[in-house]
């Protein structure tokens, strides 16, 4: 399953999997209506229940230990096996996230998320986690937990679960919900088949093997984010998944940490740490909604908002502020209208029957009626908002009375394509808004404020940044210093390292004890793509490939007639006759020479052609194609 290091850095039984829950979820809770059979039946509420994975086998009987066995048990109880957290993603990149604990012989994971790839990856879809160090242990693991719903979270789960045997997976509703939606897009029909146990409540508390862990609320881009509190003998693991703090929410107070600086010590507090080079102040959810009414609001004409279609509880806001002016929101793309769909059956929004329409039925009304929520505002080529700046939309085209708002932050590496696309949209109207001009987008990640502000709050022992590039990790780790950190209690985990915890003593650090190579996934193929490919693939994609193809006699290896050639992204064939035909000359040359000596040894002649051809090549081009030579015999 290798592909490749990151470029920036280099079950016992699963009946000991107890899970208490506030209602009878039995091996699944599952939301109701429009998606059931995907989904699953409707919730049922009742009373406490507990759930137990079903066991693979007979549980062994249990006997009164002997002192000795009694002794190894207490030993066990008060903290004999060591606690491990190694993160087989998400340390040195943005995405792929995945940490995993290790207790003993007992295993949980938190999140399996995708990474999208880098523009040296042509024609990866995504990055997921490796979890081949698992795969003779996956017997051990107890659950997965998701802190929420966004891709770099949860995209890799249908494919890691599978690979690890369906272990139990815990999560908040909607978490849940678009975990098993993404399961079934994966493998149709399969959605059922997911052992699932829903967080009902933040108060709530499960047991998985030795692991105590409990939730608390944090502020993000997404409904349902929870942070996670893991207790062991050894340490109190608090990780708030991703977060940020919302000093002016807009409805509620605003979430706080101080209760978590009680737990017991050490504290071992892992941060995702994204904004650890932000020193400007955060935009509140608060504001962003303030000014996107106001566009809505004074909109000459129709108002077409890009957006990530994860931004649940922002498409929220708009749908109730439409309803409230009488305005009409057309969704576009696939997975925003599906995320919508979810939130609705799951009842975070209500159905708006009378607001919500088709965008096939936007020219019905008036154009200063009409609010278009769409994705692609990262100028993905397929997504509805680049289809409808390059006038590819079945339904809509920009006009001149149109507002268009970008209502997302830029992803690492999307800054010229998003830039190309601005372009695009300002030729076809001046009414362009996007974080540059106004506070049209409030991220759901901390700034470096928040950090300090929180690592005051919680007072942890040891402190690790997580979940994000390198650099951010570094700089995290520089902020905590400063504020008075000793400098041996901040670790800077790579992908794979391993940081382990024994009683009464300090944190030791394992570099690389986990394999974290690339597992690229491609259309179908997970894994399947090697360092060879890729790089076949990056000198296609950079100077072209030329194919010669050369027929010979099988007894004699004598050419029979010109060897042919075809050029694809090196050069064009028409406008070059003469490098064309210098090319053939040389290539029948090459076979020429090479038939009387080798008696039509196809690969003698293959590699003479590739690297003569080659070498040909670059000295008329300056350039270097893929040769790709092809001899057929007669």
């Amino acid at each position: 399953m290798f592909i490749r290091k990151p470029l920036s850095r280099r079950a016992n039984d699963t009946a000991r999997a107890a899970v208490n829950v506030n209602s009878a979820t039995a091996a699944s809770s599952k939301p109701a209506g429009f998606m059931r059979r995907r989904l699953g039946k409707p919730q049922t509420k009742g009373s406490a229940a507990k759930f137990t994975a079903a066991p693979r086998g007979p549980l062994p009987p249990v006997n009164q230990p002997r002192p000795a066995a009694a002794a190894r048990s207490r030993r066990i109880k008060d903290g004999g096996d060591s606690l491990k957290i190694y993160c087989l993603g998400g340390q040195e990149e943005v995405g792929r996230n995945c940490t995993v604990f290790e207790y003993g012989s007992d295993i949980i994971i938190l999140d399996m998320g995708i990474q999208f790839p880098d523009e040296d990856m042509p024609g990866i879809d995504y990055i997921i986690p490796n979890v081949s160090s698992l795969e003779n242990k996956k017997r051990n693991i107890r659950g997965v937990i998701f802190s929420h719903g966004h891709l770099d979270h949860i995209g890799a789960a249908p494919m890691l679960l599978e690979k690890l045997g369906n272990p139990l997976i815990i999560g908040r509703q909607l978490t849940l919900a678009l975990i098993k939606n993404r399961q079934e897009d994966y493998k149709r029909g399969t959605a059922n088949k997911l052992k699932t146990a829903t967080i009902q409540s933040l108060e709530q508390k499960i047991t998985l093997g030795k692991f105590k862990v409990a939730f608390f609320p944090v502020d993000h881009s997404i409904m349902d984010a929870v942070g996670v509190i893991i207790q062991t003998p050894q340490a109190t693991i608090i990780h708030p998944g991703d977060w940020a703090l919302e000093q002016n929410p807009v409805t509620g107070k605003a979430v706080t940490y101080e209760q978590l600086g009680k737990l017991p010590s050490p504290r071992v507090l892992m941060l995702e740490s994204l904004g650890a080079t932000v020193t400007k102040e955060r935009v509140s959810t608060k504001v962003t909604m303030a000014n996107i009414q106001k566009l809505i609001e004074e909109a000459p004409g129709r108002i077409i908002i890009g957006t990530f279609s994860s931004q649940i509880e922002r498409i929220k806001y708009i749908l109730e502020y439409a309803e409230n002016i009488g305005k009409k929101v057309a969704l576009d793309g696939y997975s925003m209208k599906m995320n919508i769909e979810i939130a609705k059956e799951l009842g975070y929004i209500k159905a708006h029957k009378s607001t919500i329409i088709g965008i096939e039925q936007i020219h019905r009304y008036p154009d200063n009626q009409i609010i278009v929520i769409c994705t692609g505002a990262q100028g993905e080529n397929n997504a509805s908002f680049a289809r409808i700046v390059n006038n590819n939309h079945r339904h809509l085209k920009i006009q001149p009375n149109d507002t268009v708002v970008f209502s997302s932050s830029v992803i690492p590496g999307n800054e010229a394509t998003i830039q190309k696309l601005k372009d695009q949209i300002y030729r076809l109207t001046e009414n362009v808004f996007h974080t540059e001009i106004m506070d049209v987008h409030s991220s759901g990640h901390a700034t470096a404020a928040d950090i300090k502000a929180v690592l005051k709050q919680i007072k942890p022992d040891y402190f690790l940044p997580v979940y994000a590039n390198y650099y951010m990790l570094v700089e995290a780790k520089k902020l905590a210093i400063r504020e008075g950190f000793k400098a041996d209690k901040v670790f800077v985990l790579e992908n794979g390292d391993s940081l382990e915890f024994k009683r009464n003593s300090n944190a030791v650090l394992r570099k690389e004890a986990a394999n974290t190579d690339y597992v690229m996934v491609d259309g179908l193929g997970i894994g399947d793509i090697s360092e060879i490919v890729l790089r076949d693939r990056q000198v296609m994609s950079e100077d072209g490939m030329i194919v010669v193809i050369a027929t010979i006699y099988s007894k004699t290896g004598n050419l029979v007639g010109n060897p042919d050639i075809i050029s694809r992204g090196f050069i064009h064939m028409k406008e070059n006759k003469k490098l064309v035909e210098d090319t053939r000359m040389k290539a029948k040359e090459i076979v020429m020479s090479s038939s009387n000596a080798t008696k039509a040894d196809e690969n003698f002649i293959k590699n003479k052609l590739r690297n003569t051809l080659g070498e040909f090549l670059f000295r008329k081009t300056q350039r270097r194609p893929m040769v790709l030579p092809v001899i057929i015999k007669v």
